[in-house]
């Protein structure tokens, strides 16, 4: 009997939603599915890298740009949803196509509004049942969850009890859709082993912002006398290594690498996007936090995590190098959100 084929499809918004994929991918063909991958740009080049034997499809780009200033953030986003509505319909065209095609039986969608069809099983996974863009948060919460409701199951990765990582994010207060908890969602496993580093910098992200803070910290860490090891995030066809001093820079690592890094490393310091801080709850690690700039979300997080008392986080421009020694005053994010994801009872949905 053949495998049922599963389409997993991640948005392509810096490397989160790829990443996040990774463990999902695997425990679908440890479960007996074949997973055929799907998305566009670095999120495609990575899950390409990291299962060469699997079939890759590539999507229409939402052509997301992002502001060089972090208070326009907003405003050129919502002139951008245009585009994003086009992307939106091309999706669920080639959805329509793949789906005869490539014999496509079910489908998981990582924040892809347009991948789903009525003829198959479709899951949407986000941590971001209300999208934050400041007084505009209920328009852009409505357009979220008029996407949502299209879909069979809608699988947030977070615990539904408190203490949580999500907060308001991925908790409303009335369900009017068909919700799981799955608990968070990592890829790394934590490891005991000698640390070589004082200090890990993980950069990931949209340009220009991810450009502009590995200029700023390139400056900023001329002063820090401890081992960096420092991962661009720029997916390239080859990987690089340069040592510079103290610190070891790479372009970008595969999921292997990166969790060896993580285990070698006393702290990270990096964006508070959400997979980071699945990551970083998983390994236990203390960290800092500079989000992306006008990213209500990753404001939101970091905001939300520093004031419970578990990770010092502060504006990319206002970052010091000395602030990172605030990170022992806090206690991290050892203790939240450490559910058990059962796979099996997961992909239910597709048997």
């Amino acid at each position: 009997m053949s495998k049922k084929r599963i389409l997993v499809a991640p948005l392509n918004w810096g490397l989160g939603h790829a990443t996040r994929c990774i463990p999902i991918i695997e425990a679908l063909e440890n479960n007996d599915f074949e997973p055929v991958i799907a998305s566009d740009g670095v999120a495609l080049a990575l899950l390409k890298k990291e299962f060469p034997h699997l079939t890759a499809l590539e999507l229409p780009s939402y052509k997301i740009e992002y502001a060089q200033n972090g208070e326009n953030f907003k405003w050129k986003l919502f002139k951008q949803i245009p585009n994003m509505f086009t992307a939106v319909r091309q999706e669920r065209k080639v959805v329509d196509h793949w789906l005869k095609e490539h014999n496509i039986d079910c489908i998981i969608s990582d924040n892809r509004l347009g991948v789903h069809s009525k003829k198959v099983p479709s899951v949407f996974i986000t941590h971001q049942l209300n999208v934050l863009t400041g007084n505009t948060s209920w328009l852009t919460t409505k357009i979220h969850h008029h996407f949502i409701k299209k879909f069979n199951q809608c699988w947030v990765p977070d615990v539904q009890d408190k203490p949580n990582l999500s907060g308001k994010l991925g908790h409303m207060n009335k369900d009017c859709f068909n919700i799981k908890y799955i608990g968070p969602i990592s890829r790394m496993k934590k490891k005991d082993i000698e640390q070589l580093y004082d200090l890990m910098v993980i950069l990931s992200g949209p340009e220009p912002q991810r450009t502009l803070l590995e200029n700023k910290l390139k400056e900023e860490l001329k002063n820090y006398e401890g081992n960096v090891i420092f991962i661009r995030g720029v997916v390239e066809e080859e990987q690089k290594i340069n040592q510079r001093f103290n610190i070891t820079c790479y372009n970008f690592m595969n999921s292997e690498e990166l969790e060896l890094a993580f285990n070698q490393s006393k702290m990270v310091l990096c964006r508070s996007g959400y997979t980071s801080i699945m990551d970083l709850a998983k390994l236990g690690k203390k960290a800092f936090f500079i989000p992306t700039p006008g990213q209500y979300e990753q404001e939101y997080l970091a905001k939300k995590l520093k004031k419970k008392g578990m990770v010092p986080s502060c504006k990319q421009d206002d970052f010091k190098i000395d602030q990172l020694l605030k990170t022992d005053l806090y206690k991290g994010l050892k203790d939240v959100g450490n559910q058990q994801i059962t796979w099996k009872e997961l992909f239910g949905i597709f048997n």
